[in-house]
């Protein structure tokens, strides 16, 4: 996790630093784009079938992955599973949009929601987030609990098999806000993140910035860095991440179009390197993820 002077001292040591070239290619939607909202704006029925779908995959049978008690914790396992070799490397953004993607058409064809997944705009809410109503009795239950149990909400005594780290066994699911992390959550940290000209910069300010501070400051299950899913607000933290992405894309229409840095193994990353989603979905390239705007993604941001 960077400190606010690691952020803008990153971006300066390699603002001359640039991606190969390619021939521009408009970052226009190629499909009927459809829309991820800011939870703060969808109406209380959208935020009840979101959470209600997200119930159905819990009370949905596991499809066979190890230590997984029901769907939902399927996706907990994916990721629990390879977290080593999809984070603190450059492959960090591109696989968790494409576990998001698996996640939210998990929600629409095995649990009926017409929607998109929401995402949370946590720089209205820096340093405050337990005054979201994300946070509130009403939906995803309290935040500042000390790294107790969460007792409200919809996901009240939620019981938990995958995890903590990388073990398999029942637990709780638990928070302990920490607003010192989530007032980095800002807009400040964001832009700066932006300024980067080249993806592994901005890969690796968004993934030490505002992706952990976001983790560390609610907390919890959400701290835990291999069964962090586990809550059900990673996916509207990773929504949010995503959109920042895609975000950074649209400065540049080449931006769908390249990727550098390094993945697991220290070895270049290529538009053909492949996305393992451990059977949630088939394999995917990383091309395959890079334009939202088209092919089977398909979906924007509201803003």
């Amino acid at each position: 996790m960077f400190t606010p002077d690691d952020l803008v001292r990153l971006i300066e040591e390699n603002k001359n630093v640039h991606g190969p070239e390619f021939t521009p290619s408009a970052a226009a939607a190629t499909c009927n784009a459809r829309t991820r909202p800011e939870w703060h704006s969808t109406s209380d029925t959208y935020k009840q079938n979101y959470v209600n779908a997200v119930k159905c995959l819990f009370n949905r049978p596991s499809k066979g992955y190890d230590g997984s008690k029901n769907r939902y914790e399927d996706f907990v396992q994916v990721h629990q599973t390879v977290a080593d070799s999809v984070h603190n490397n450059r492959k960090f953004l591109p696989w968790h949009r494409a576990l998001l993607w698996a996640y939210e058409k998990a929600l629409q064809d095995e649990c009926g929601f017409t929607e998109m997944v929401p995402w949370f705009d946590e720089t209205k809410y820096a340093g405050r987030f337990s005054q979201s109503s994300v946070f509130s009795s009403k939906w995803f239950g309290g935040i500042n609990l000390g790294g107790d149990c969460v007792r409200d909400g919809q996901f009240a005594n939620l019981a938990l098999n995958i995890g903590p780290g990388t073990g398999r066994q029942r637990y709780c699911l638990s928070r302990n806000g920490n607003a010192a992390d989530t007032k980095m959550c800002n807009a400040e940290t964001v832009q700066n993140c932006r300024q980067a000209t080249d993806y592994q910069v901005f890969a690796l300010c968004e993934e030490g910035g505002i992706h952990a501070y976001g983790h560390n400051g609610i907390g919890g299950v959400m701290r835990d860095f291999y069964s962090s899913p586990g809550d059900p607000v990673f996916w509207l933290h990773h929504a949010m991440v995503d959109r920042h992405f895609r975000v950074w894309q649209n400065d540049d229409p080449n931006r769908v179009n390249y990727i550098d840095g390094t993945g697991p193994d220290g070895k270049g990353l290529t538009m053909d390197t492949p996305i393992y989603l451990n059977g949630l979905k088939p394999d995917l390239r990383i091309r395959d993820v890079m334009n939202t705007l088209g092919g089977f993604l398909c979906y924007r941001y509201d803003y």
